[in-house]
């Protein structure tokens, strides 16, 4: 029986993050690691190379918003199966940050950028290549690309050195229909690259999603333990873990590190799918407003907060 040819990216620690503002400790990074490299997950993306110079709020954030080699060297003092990888994002990045591959912990580098960066997200992409890192180029916000920029797009990624392209569903407004067709367009436009898909949660379609992309050949899977991820997170890997036929998977390392890890910060954090989650999805809005909405005393009145998204003469109130 042929082997699935799909791949878990994990992104706990870097999507994540986005929730706890990368605040693990280093025990809780290493359980991860070694439960994840148990179960046969093929990378763990373990933060951003971003560039602390380059962001404001930088020294309120956790190590894992910069990563330090030195540090990742002391953190997983030696790798097992599963690669690691870290994602930068056009302008936020110096280049002269990023050692040769033969000096790094990292081998996957992933490049995020909105649809007007992608000469630049491919120019950062030639230069960790030729560093000798796999990469990626992970087009945000597809949701809201005309298709005259993403043939413009895919015109320069062809031509590119980039070994595997993103379908990201930034704002969790994506079904299965919209799904099959982005990926189908991917395919017909960049038939010598290989794909990656990227899915929120915000309407409970994250996993069904990622399951369209993985019948259309799709290889990179990105998902998240507990599904954690900013606001309405991701794909859970324990789903793709235990669905997934045809593969080396296990299913207990992931409950094990679930259970012991996430479900106590799962208590602390606030993640998944909720009500101001699907009214952004549904309007196909970033998540920043029901993030905010969450934060305030006001976090349960979503017919409200429905209401001002979609009502033009109402705003919000000034503090």
């Amino acid at each position: 029986m042929k082997m699935n040819q799909s791949k878990i990216v994990d992104c706990t620690i870097r999507d994540g993050g986005l929730v706890n503002n990368w605040d693990f400790s280093v025990e809780f990074v290493q359980q991860l690691y070694a439960g994840l490299n148990e179960a046969g997950v093929d990378y763990m993306e373990i933060g951003y190379k971003n560039s602390p110079k380059l962001l404001s709020g930088a020294a309120e954030a956790g190590p894992w918003r910069f990563l330090d080699d030195e540090f990742l060297r002391k953190v997983i003092p030696q790798k097992g199966h599963t690669k690691l990888s870290a994602l930068v994002d056009v302008g936020r990045v110096d280049e002269n940050d990023i050692l040769p591959r033969s000096e790094s912990m990292l081998d996957l580098i992933r490049v995020a950028c909105y649809v007007k960066d992608v000469d630049k997200a491919l120019q950062l992409v030639q230069k960790f290549h030729d560093r000798g890192y796999e990469t990626t180029i992970n087009i945000m916000a597809l949701s809201g690309v005309m298709e005259n920029e993403l043939i413009e797009a895919f015109e320069m990624i062809r031509e590119s050195v980039v070994d595997v392209v993103y379908v990201v569903d930034s704002y969790g407004s994506l079904d299965n229909k919209d799904m099959e067709y982005l990926i189908e367009k991917f395919k017909t436009h960049l038939p010598n690259k290989r794909l990656g898909v990227h899915t929120h949660n915000n309407m409970q379609l994250a996993f069904s999603n990622t399951l369209v992309a993985v019948e259309k050949g799709v290889e990179l899977l990105d998902a998240s333990v507990y599904g954690m991820g900013r606001a309405a997170g991701n794909c859970p890997t324990e789903l793709l873990v235990s669905h997934l036929k045809n593969t080396n998977y296990k299913l207990r390392p992931v409950l094990e590190v679930l259970e012991k890890l996430l479900v106590p910060l799962r208590e602390k954090e606030e993640w998944g799918y909720l009500i101001p989650y699907l009214i952004t999805g549904t309007l196909n809005e970033h998540p920043r407003s029901a993030m905010a909405v969450r934060a305030s005393d006001k976090k349960d009145a979503v017919v409200d907060f429905y209401d001002k998204l979609t009502t033009p003469e109402v705003s919000f109130e000034k503090k």
